[in-house]
């Protein structure tokens, strides 16, 4: 509706307007059916929707016509108008006459224009203009329609806008095309702002065609039926297609079934439509369940909507409005059987087997076709096929019912007068909402203070008799009453007795002080805001959502007299019209969140799923292990999720980190050695591999790495792999692809041999492998499989195992990957004008973008996407300053991350930006999140055409100077290596020490580029040392601890917040933490770590009183604890322990040295929320702990903590280095120690092998009983002894010293050259970039 359109210019002489593309849909202005078929393949070839395509063509032509410019006089009405001369008849698009258009009174609070098109029109475009000549005019308005002039219904776009962008000035035309078009007799515009220096004035046109269709209605007692010209019909393909209205939520509207247990049944449930279908023999499968498909949302609200059955075979669509599900039905059965006859309105006999509801529709329905059949036209000309149950008429019958809106919960409210009544109080309403709170009515009753409150409270009513400012009685009824659906409520006093009655709930009943009588007006919905002197007080919000049929003492409320000020007071209403929408439909939660919403918003569960955000957008877990060890992981259990925030899933692999290279490892459910007999390449022997990831998730994890592998061990007596003959397999394996191979080692794929060929070893030269010699011995043909695009082995299947002493055993082992290629995939860019272009970024509705960059150029795009006015741009603003900015259609919207130091500092730096349907956020660095939240109303899809470019713009104006690496959107990483090579003024790779696949800093140290190399931050790593590998250990005693006391956490912060506090990144992790550390005590029970909340809430890690490790969560003081023990082994045995917790949602993962590895899950997915101090040692306070954690809490921890770390924050480094800090506090006596030091992560050796050693090398002289002299003799003789061998030792290391001297010079030269070499490639880049004023050395 945004968009300008130029379609139309021609007719009306535009000056300026609004386009937006769309298809119409649905039947043509002739009267026939035009169907859209978007079934898969097979149905697109549909005989029976032949006919069709002539009407199709004719929909979408010709439809563009003015139609208001011709009607008469009386088809213009309005609300008001100022003055004759601005009465509504003048409110034609272009004409001068009278005041040159209509204008309403300044004191009209309900302002609309309305237009009688006199007919049911197609409507495709509407244009409007000011008023002539004058300043008035409007520059925003909703648009309604109506078939009767009541009972109005909003127009909306599929992304939800309710409202069309208006005039600029009082003569030109704006035009819209509607992106759907609409069938209706009644316009209504609506103005919502107009020009402020004016008033509202307004000219219009609509566009469209004429429309004819056949219709029928419905009571809820008839109903039409289509009968068959033999007993049953049965058809592999079927097409229903109707349109229909109603008020009531419940009604068949299609229904057939066949004695066999086929049926279909197409009905109205709670305002839904459920689509059942039954392929099945029923006698052959009585116990085969089915699940209605259900689409469709507030359908009973007497609009018209359509629908669309299409099945070929077992495939189906089913399309309401425009949202299609595809599905496929359940059973063996190709064909749909149904006997005698097709029913449409309800089914005429009771009781009929496969029957789900057996309340009729009541209503109207539109255009109903049953394979290019159409049902009403038959019906209107009385054809024998077709009988007439009960009363069915061919007009629609539009009951008169209006309804009210309240559309503010903090000032709508409807004052109605006190009707006076001798047989006491009886009020009847209808409600519907989503809101869970709010008030329904309230009045007093008898006399002051007693009042009647009626009101919602967490879904349920409420209702309150206040006997005085103290006292007062209450009952709750009803649940779940926010659901959107109508609720009745009836409410009557009968002496001293107040009955309420909710739907068809049993009555409630409630004791009255006095006879009920009112003594004061009736408040719907909410207060007004000066009613202290009514007595009229809202108890919480007001009402939110819609009222129609109320009834006070058996008079119904006339809402028109209500509009137009003639009975009662309102404020803040929407007459004729409910204003509900779902906004869970469609879902917009991704990677199956639930939706829930409330009148204004929706809001996404995302519990269980592996996702977190606004929308379940963002996975939980890294994408790859050599993710987990950049946060400082080690060897362990772990989830991964390959593809980020994009369509897959998580998936269970073992991450192994004690080599140079990160392996990834995915095991299947066969690992053990299998023997096989008895096969032949006719019935031979096959087994299948459960891998514990899918077969899309192992591309994806394949195509990321580096390398991958898999060992197939196979051994074989007289069991070949290839015929002799002619070189059949007679044993194969297959890929993830299900294609066969038939090489058994190497990464040369198509080539028939082993591993043994491959190495020239094999037994018998004369075969590729050893098996093909056909000995009675035993033979080996054990390979690696390592070509990646087949692996893993999916399958394998063995043939030649049926002769005599035949036998083979194999086993595959489970895949093994190393190294992540995107990690560290990177491009320089040393041109301004240079960029990298990749496809157009699908970010409709939700997208991710998240890489690297280093420069020293103060500014620079990063990356940008344009479409014809949307856009989405990254850059780098100023030199401290990354921006985000984007427009979807509701103006710019720019996200500003500042840093209080440079950013162009030639170091990396991490950027991430997200976009979706709630709230758009940006986070650079450990920077706080700058947030940004979305208007519930406007505009959602960002509608791109342009190519992404990266680097630089289409323009090549404001090109980024320097090195992204790791570029993401939505979990699909782009090569930028592979387009840099092809791309000039852009390199592959960048130069630099910290720029490279390995790792130089460990354990979560950062690389610092310098000019003469290159250092290591260890500042968010729990170790020290060059390369962040030295263990910070604490010995501690009795009663002594450290704790760190966390500033008032704030992680989210709104756009223009103030700067970050030092520690704020400590609580960036949301539903996270990762807890590592390494102790060594013979105490018990001890607390090793403590982490508390300003909530009472907590996770403590304790040694219990026989030594077993003990994990507590507690994330709501309200419940119970969730405790694991890992292991219930005595680790308080004096020797040195690993244990590393992580936690992801609900999944929590502990690690207790190098055999013990578990996963748990949480009682609720809950975050630890602002976290007060973390306790290393004696914990002194309660903290809401249980007994169990407070007793290791008193007694502390007395021995050896070493390598600490809680999420970002390090405090046995942070004690040793900010003492005096008021973070860090110290109790009790403790020193810094070594203790840790053999606990190396990245070795194999444990503690205990090395106390050993030690221990030997102490041992004590056994039988040292000997005398006095004689020991002083042997000391002498051993001093002796001594001296010579340390002189020996001290000459050979002073030669073997100068020898190393000579061998470190000729190094040291050797590596000078490198630098060399190294320094002159950056220099001349240096050099090509200075010959432009505007480019910078990266």
């Amino acid at each position: 509706m945004r968009r300008r359109l130029d379609v139309f210019a021609h007719r009306v002489g535009i000056q300026g307007g609004v386009d937006s593309g769309g298809n119409m849909e649905g039947p043509s202005p002739c009267g026939s059916c035009a169907l859209s078929l978007t079934l898969l393949g097979a149905i697109s070839v549909f005989s029976v929707l032949g006919v069709f395509s002539s009407a199709l063509a004719a929909t979408n032509y010709n439809c563009e016509s003015p139609l208001a410019s011709t009607l008469p006089a009386t088809s213009f009405e309005s609300s008001s108008q100022s003055s004759d001369s601005h009465s509504p008849r003048f409110a034609r698009l272009n004409r001068r006459d009278g005041g040159g258009g209509w204008a309403p009174r300044w004191s009209d609070r309900s302002r609309w224009l309305q237009v009688d098109l006199r007919d049911r029109v197609e409507v495709t475009g509407i244009a409007t203009q000011g008023r002539y000549g004058s300043s008035d005019w409007v520059t925003s308005y909703m648009l309604l329609f109506s078939d009767m002039g009541q009972a109005w219904k909003q127009y909306r776009q599929d992304d939800g806008v309710g409202t069309f962008p208006g005039n600029a000035n009082a003569d030109g035309v704006v035009l819209h095309k509607l992106l759907h078009s609409i069938r209706t007799r009644f316009l209504r515009f609506v103005p919502l702002d107009w020009n402020p220096s004016g008033w509202v004035g307004l000219r219009v046109e609509v566009y469209g065609c004429s429309y004819k269709s056949d219709v029928a209605d419905f009571d809820g007692r008839s109903s039409l039926l289509y009968r068959f010209n033999q007993k049953s019909m049965s058809t592999v393909k079927d097409v229903i297609s109707l349109k229909f209205k109603s008020q009531q939520g419940e009604g068949v509207l299609v229904h057939g079934e066949g004695q066999r247990g086929d049926y279909i049944t197409l009905e109205l449930h709670r305002g839904r439509l459920a689509l059942h279908l039954n392929l099945d023999d029923a006698k052959l499968h009585p116990s085969s369940g089915h699940m209605p498909v259900t689409l469709g949302s507030l359908l009973d609200d007497q609009h018209w909507h359509s629908v669309l059955i299409e099945r070929f075979n077992k495939h189906v669509n089913f399309t309401v409005d425009r949202h299609t599900q595809h599905f496929r039905t359940r059973g063996d059965g190709d064909s749909l059987e149904v006997d005698y006859e097709l029913s449409f309105g309800g089914i005429p006999l009771p009781g009929k087997p496969g029957t789900f509801l057996r309340k009729n529709f009541h209503g109207c329905m539109e255009n109903l076709y049953y394979n290019g059949v159409n049902i009403i036209d038959l019906a209107k000309r009385r054809k024998p096929q077709i009988y007439s149950v009960g009363n069915v008429t061919f007009s629609c019958s539009e009951p008169r019912l209006m309804v009210t809106t309240f559309l503010n919960s903090g000032s709508s409210f409807l004052q109605l007068p006190t009707q006076a009544s001798l047989e006491g109080l009886s009020i009847r309403f209808q409600f519907r909402t989503w809101n869970q709170d709010g008030l329904l009515m309230s009045f007093q009753l008898n006399r002051n203070p007693e009042r009647l409150i009626l009101q919602l409270g967490s879904g349920q009513l409420r209702v309150s008799y206040c006997h005085s400012a103290l006292q007062k009685s209450e009952i709750t009824i009803g649940d779940q009453l926010n659901d959107g659906l109508w609720h009745s409520l009836s409410l009557e006093t009968r002496g001293l007795k107040l009955q309420l009655t909710l739907d068809s709930e049993p009555t409630s009943t409630m004791e009255l002080r006095e006879r009920g009588q009112t003594v004061s007006d009736f408040f719907f919905g909410g207060c007004p805001g000066t009613s202290e002197d009514l007595g009229c007080r809202n108890p919480t919000l007001g009402f939110q959502g819609c009222l129609r049929l109320m009834i006070i003492n058996n008079h119904i409320v006339d809402l028109f007299q209500v509009q137009q000020g003639l009975l009662g007071n309102y404020s803040e209403l929407q007459f004729d019209t409910c204003g509900i929408q779902d906004r869970c439909l469609p879902n917009m939660c991704e990677h199956g969140g639930r939706c829930f919403q409330s009148w204004t918003n929706f809001y996404c569960d995302c519990s269980g799923t592996g996702y977190m955000g606004a929308t379940c957008h963002n996975s939980i877990y890294e994408p790859s292990c050599e993710a987990y060890r950049q946060a400082g992981s080690a060897s362990g259990y772990f989830t991964i999720d390959p593809d980020g925030s994009g369509p897959l899933g998580s998936a269970l692999v073992y991450c192994n980190m004690t080599e140079d290279k990160v392996w990834t490892v995915v095991t299947h459910n066969n690992t053990e050695l299998m023997k096989v007999k008895g096969s032949t390449l006719q019935r031979p022997y096959t087994m299948r591999f459960n891998y514990s990831a899918s077969t899309e998730q192992l591309s994806t994890l394949v195509t990321k790495s580096e390398h991958c592998q898999q060992e197939v061990v196979y051994r074989c007596r007289k069991s070949r792999l290839f015929n002799t003959w002619d070189g059949t397999p007679l044993s194969w394996w297959v890929d993830r692809s299900g294609e066969r191979r038939t090489y058994w080692g190497g990464f040369l794929p198509g080539v028939q041999q082993c591993s043994c060929s491959l190495d020239e070893n094999c037994i018998d030269m004369n075969y590729f492998c050893n098996c093909d010699a056909d000995r009675e011995s035993w033979a080996n043909d054990t390979g690696i499989l390592s070509y990646k695009d087949h692996l893993p082995v999916s399958e394998i299947t063995i043939g030649d195992t049926n002769r005599t002493g035949s036998e083979a055993a194999y086993r595959i082992g489970p895949l093994h990957c190393y190294g992540d290629r995107f990690f560290w995939n990177a491009a320089s860019f040393y041109q301004e004008s240079s960029y990298l272009h990749f496809p157009t970024l699908q970010a409709e509705l939700s997208t991710d973008i998240s890489f690297y960059f280093k420069t020293t150029a103060p500014t620079g795009i990063f990356l940008e996407n344009l479409g014809i006015r949307d856009f989405i741009r990254v850059e780098l603003s100023s030199p401290s300053t990354v921006t985000f900015s984007f427009d979807v259609g509701n103006g710019p919207v720019v996200l500003a991350a500042k840093s209080h130091v440079p950013l162009n500092d030639k170091q990396w730096h991490y950027v991430r930006a997200e976009r979706n349907v709630k709230e758009a956020s940006l986070q650079v660095d450990q920077l706080p999140l700058r947030y940004a939240e979305a208007p519930a109303d406007g505009h959602r899809r960002l509608q791109l055409n342009s190519q992404l470019f990266v680097g630089g713009t289409a323009s090549r104006q404001h090109g980024f100077l320097g090195c992204i690496r790791a570029l993401s959107t939505n979990g699909l990483t782009l090569d930028l290596e592979e387009r840099a090579k092809m791309t000039p003024g852009v390199s592959a790779g960048c130069p630099g020490h910290c720029s490279g696949h390995s790792s130089l800093c460990s354990n979560r140290g950062r690389c610092i580029e310098r000019n003469s190399g290159y250092a290591c931050d260890c500042t968010h790593s729990a170790y020290g040392g060059p390369h962040c590998k030295k263990e910070v250990s604490m010995s501690f005693e009795t009663g002594s601890s450290v704790v760190y006391t966390f500033q008032e956490p704030f992680s989210v912060m709104r756009n223009g917040s103030a700067q970050s506090s030092p520690t704020s990144h400590a609580q960036s992790s949301r539903f996270r933490e990762n807890v590592a550390l390494s102790f060594r005590t013979t105490q018990i029970p001890a607390m090793l770590l403590a982490v508390t909340t300003f909530y009472q809430e907590y996770m403590a890690i304790i040694l219990a009183h026989n030594g077993s490790l003990q994990i507590w969560y507690r994330l709501n003081r309200e419940w119970r604890p969730d405790v694991f023990i890992p292991t219930p082994e005595n680790l308080a045995d004096g020797q040195l322990h690993w244990v590393r917790v992580h936690r992801e949602g609900r999944d929590v993962y502990a690690q207790i040295d190098k055999d013990i590895n578990q996963k748990y899950s949480l009682s609720s997915e809950v975050e630890l929320n602002t976290i007060r101090s973390l306790t290393l040692g004696k914990v002194t306070g309660n903290f809401g702990m249980e007994e169990e954690v407070m007793q290791a809490g008193s007694k502390g921890f007395v021995g050896c903590l070493s390598s600490v770390q809680f999420n970002n924050v390090v405090p046995l480094k942070a004690a040793l280095l900010n003492r005096g800090s008021s973070l860090v506090s110290i109790r009790g006596r403790m020193f810094e120690s070594n203790c840790g030091a053999s606990a190396d992560v990245t070795t194999s050796h444990s503690l205990s092998d090395h106390l050993e050693k030690v221990d030997r090398g102490k041992e004590p002289l056994k039988n040292a009983t000997q005398s006095d002299p004689a020991v002083i003799g042997g000391v002498i003789a051993a001093v002796v002894f001594i001296s010579l061998c340390v002189g020996a030792v001290v000459t050979r290391i002073l030669f073997q010293n100068r020898q190393a001297e000579q061998l470190a010079a000729v190094k040291e030269k050797e590596h000078r050259r490198g630098l060399e070499q190294a320094y002159r490639t950056e220099l001349d880049l240096q050099n090509s970039i200075r010959g432009s004023r505007k480019e910078y050395f990266i």
